[in-house]
């Protein structure tokens, strides 16, 4: 089944989906320009991404006009072998396509055995120069009769022919294709290159007359340290991408059924399926050892399950009866039977390693620029080298530097640096800058439970100068507790009679605070009465018939709003109570107000050394709460927070306003939240982050996810978050660097003043180390965060 997902568009009259392509074959920016054009060509489709590291393109397109089997043909017609992604992560085909890990491998062994062939030619081919350099040394010029054949010229010409029919062929066929399809790449450039130094070799060694040099050694040496520049390129992209792996491995490929509807026998063994084939309902057991094959509720047994996978955190937790547990924890020590919840796509594990390839395909702005540049980078090296060839043939040549020219004719001169010009240019380096280092960074805070959707996102936290809080659930601990109850002086109200319509009416909802008073009812062993007609107005409060009796609770608004008089009395038992950082309920029956319900909500333990944290790094912390700023400056006291940082009284729907007035005012501003009505917010700061005990809503909005939930993790976020857009800013500046550097240089810059002359090899050992370093610089993020 293709794997299709709904998002959210600007436009509401077209319905678009997503389509996914494993896409192979790329071997620089150039590439990914070149797939993206074919693919935003095809009629229906929206946009393309593409991933050179992940070797994924993701294709937005208008729902049903796409097939994209038609994609994957495109795109392997013009080069780039292809084929859609399907549910389960199966390819498109039979269930016998080998797994991108498995091509992956099998491509390291084939780069290897051309990297050792090469080596073999590229030893004989230094041997032989030696031989010829030791026997013009010695006192008799003429090679000996052992080594006569190793400085035959034939002989290298051999095996030179040999470097680009075995080893190097690949790159030549590709390079070609390439170019035909007016897509040229890194190849094309090496191929222009290698071919051009092997042809004036032939020529020269066909018509010796002429007096050229010939250099069949160069030929052989840019084969050999382009692959291997390449095979140690591949190794560092393999440990850039093995973390995404393992958690990829980690997915379930069996479960143990032993029922699909109730009653259940729990002591039966079960039989073992496959995990595709679980359906939500049916009653799994899972064995100590065994991973837990989908999201469940435990229904039988007690265990201790490793949840590390899921939020970074090493110690087991406990589950029995009741407890939810997801797909790929570890079961440790008992032996549970749970009933499935969500399985397939639906899984935890799956959504995280769905974000988690999101995240490394989604491209920041500046990665954009970047591949766009790349398109058309190419075209402008085989430009230059045209340039510098013409140059030095007709100009060049005729400076006063004789003594410089190694080559006794011009042509090659000319030749060999148009040659290192085309050889030297790296587009792989730019187009390995930033997706290497999301690839890492990514990687890096899935292990940690830190998910980070996208380049863009790491993009925006570099320019973020604020951090703006949701108080309740966030900042607290979500589970406020009832601290006093209040009732009218001189009256026969008591307070239990009070808690128990609070607790009537607030019944038909799951706010912290209605949640709070039934808890209390509970503690007071209190007989809760029904409640009809029951309604909630978000951020004011709730209203219900209980007995016979219109019972409102909430803020002093919502009384207001329903024309219920406050008096001062009232007015100043509820400034005292939130004078106390205490947050005021009102409860009123049929019209007049009958008491007043004081709840308070504990900090959370990481709380304040979250915002001082936050502080040290520059960043203003901004307190944003629905409750009374009573309520608020209580809290803000406690966490060192001044009281002009504090945005209080704001109703759900005033949240997103908020955000967007201090967005107005320049700040560049982050939103940490964890409800329904923090989506808009969340969706309107440049950065949502989202606690993972959040609704489901406000994790889809959000641009990083907490998985452990706990507050400290937002500074880990920014913290990896800065770390590695700072890597994609070290590649960036050393790739483009090094083009800006190496090219002058390979065209002869500092030949007439300097002597300096780059020779092919030189230039393609150069070219080699320039993608490797990026690669490896990438890597380095690791050390920071181990």
């Amino acid at each position: 089944m293709q794997v299709l997902s709904e998002i959210p568009v600007s436009t509401p009259n077209i319905a678009r989906e997503t389509i996914t392509l494993d896409v192979t074959g790329m071997k620089c920016a150039g590439c990914v320009k070149a797939v993206e054009r074919q693919l935003s060509s095809q009629s229906g489709v929206l946009n393309a991404c593409v991933n050179l590291l992940t070797e994924v393109a993701v294709v937005e397109c208008e729902v049903g006009t796409v097939n994209p089997d038609t994609l994957a043909d495109k795109l392997t017609s013009t080069g780039f072998p292809t084929q859609p992604r399907y549910a389960q992560g199966q390819l498109a085909g039979t269930n016998t396509s080998i797994t991108p890990s498995q091509r992956h491998q099998q491509e390291s062994y084939q780069l290897l055995g051309r990297l050792i062939v090469a080596g073999i030619l590229l030893v004989l081919s230094g041997i032989g120069h030696f031989s010829y350099h030791a026997s013009h040394l010695a006192s008799h010029p003429s090679p000996s009769p052992y080594t006569s054949f190793l400085v035959s010229i034939w002989f290298h010409w051999g095996l030179a022919t040999l470097a680009l029919l075995a080893p190097g062929r690949s790159m030549l066929v590709d390079g070609w294709r390439g170019l035909r399809h007016g897509m040229p790449n890194m190849n094309t450039l090496v191929g222009l290159g290698t071919l051009t130094a092997y042809t004036a070799s032939v020529v020269a060694l066909l018509f010796p007359q002429l007096g050229w040099e010939c250099f069949f050694d160069e030929p052989v040496m840019l084969v050999g340290f382009i692959l291997l520049g390449r095979t140690l390129e591949q190794q560092a992209r393999h440990r850039a991408s093995a973390a995404f792996e393992a958690l990829l491995a980690l997915q379930p490929k069996v479960a143990r059924l032993i029922g699909k509807s109730a009653p259940v026998n729990f002591e039966q063994p079960g039989i073992e399926i496959p995990v595709e084939q679980v359906r939500v309902g049916e009653w799994l057991r899972v064995l100590p050892g065994e991973k837990i094959p989908v999201d469940g509720e435990v229904c039988d047994g007690k265990t201790a399950v490793d949840e590390s996978m899921l939020t970074g955190e090493p110690m087991p937790v406990v589950k029995q009866a009741g407890d939810l547990v997801a797909a790929g924890t570890l079961n440790q020590s008992g032996v549970i039977t749970l009933q499935a919840t969500r399985t397939g796509k639906d899984t935890t594990l799956a959504q995280i390693v769905a974000m988690v390839e999101e995240a490394q395909t989604r491209k920041a702005p500046v990665q954009r620029l970047v591949d766009t540049v790349a398109g058309y980078f190419t075209y402008g090296v085989m430009a230059i080298a045209s340039i510098t060839f013409l140059f030095w043939y007709f100009i060049g040549t005729h400076f006063d530097h004789s003594s410089l020219l190694t080559p006794p004719s011009s042509l090659l001169l000319s030749l060999k640096l148009a040659i290192a010009v085309l050889v030297v240019a790296c587009p792989c380096a730019l187009g390995l800058a930033t997706p290497t280092a999301i690839l890492v960074g990514t990687s890096i805070g899935a292990e940690k439970g830190l998910l980070i959707k996208g380049g863009d996102i790491l993009e925006k936290v570099h320019k973020l100068n604020t951090v703006v809080f949701d108080k309740t659930g966030t900042l607290t601990s979500g589970k406020p507790r009832v601290t006093d109850c209040v009732v009218p002086e001189q009256s026969d109200i008591e307070e239990s009679y009070i808690m128990q319509l609070a607790a009537a009416a607030e019944s038909g909802t799951c706010h912290p605070l209605a949640l709070a008073i039934g808890q209390e009812a509970q503690r007071l062993e209190l007989t809760i009465p029904s409640a009809q007609d029951c309604y909630t107005e978000a951020g004011l409060g709730v209203s219900a018939l209980v007995t016979g009796k219109r019972v409102l609770l909430g803020n002093g608004d919502w009384l207001k709003l329903q024309q219920i008089t406050i008096s001062d009395d009232w007015e100043a038992k509820a400034q005292a109570l939130s004078d106390a950082g205490k947050t005021v309920v009102y409860i009123a029956v049929d019209g007049v107000i009958a008491g007043l319900i004081a709840v308070t909500d504990t900090l959370r333990a990481d709380a304040k050394e979250t915002v001082e944290r936050l502080q040290k790094m520059g960043l203003r912390v901004i307190i944003l709460t629905g409750d009374r700023l009573e309520v608020a400056n209580a809290i803000a006291t406690q966490l060192e927070i001044n009281f002009d940082q504090i945005v209080a009284g704001i109703r759900p729907e005033g949240k997103a306003s908020a955000i967007a007035n201090l967005q107005a005012q320049g700040y560049r501003v982050a939103m940490v939240g964890d409800g329904i009505n923090d989506a808009p917010a969340l969706a309107q700061a440049d950065v949502g982050i989202s606690l993972h005990g959040s609704t489901d809503v406000a994790m889809e909005t959000a641009g990083i996810v907490l998985m452990r939930s706990r507050l400290l993790d937002a500074v880990a976020a920014i913290q990896l978050s800065r770390a590695t857009f700072n890597k994609v800013r070290q590649n960036l500046f050393w790739a483009l660097g090094y083009n800006v550097l190496a090219i002058p240089v390979a065209a002869g810059l500092f030949l007439p003043s300097l002597g300096i002359l780059l020779s092919p090899a030189s230039a393609g050992a150069l070219m080699a180390f320039s993608s490797v370093s990026v690669v490896t610089n990438s890597l380095l993020l690791r050390r920071s965060f181990k």
